[in-house]
């Protein structure tokens, strides 16, 4: 699995996170999306094939900004 983190610029309402959540999770490889509200930032753990900058697309379609991209491998 990979872990990808992703920083937005402002997450303004809890609707958006709804929004960012539920997109996220319709995507095929994608396992789990977590959205944090407060500090404005996406984690979700994903398919190895499944790229970072895919989800990154996914979120900017949505009409939000990513600041800052991470993905890591997960061990095992």
């Amino acid at each position: 699995m990979t872990k990808v983190i992703m920083k937005l610029d402002t997450l303004t309402c809890p609707s958006c996170m709804t929004k960012i959540e539920g997109a996220l999770n319709k995507m095929d490889g994608v396992k789990g999306v977590k959205v944090l509200f407060n500090a404005s930032k996406i984690k979700a753990e994903v398919e190895p094939e499944i790229k970072g900058e895919a989800l990154k697309q996914t979120v900017e379609n949505l009409g939000y900004t990513v600041k800052d991209l991470k993905a890591k491998v997960s061990e095992g």
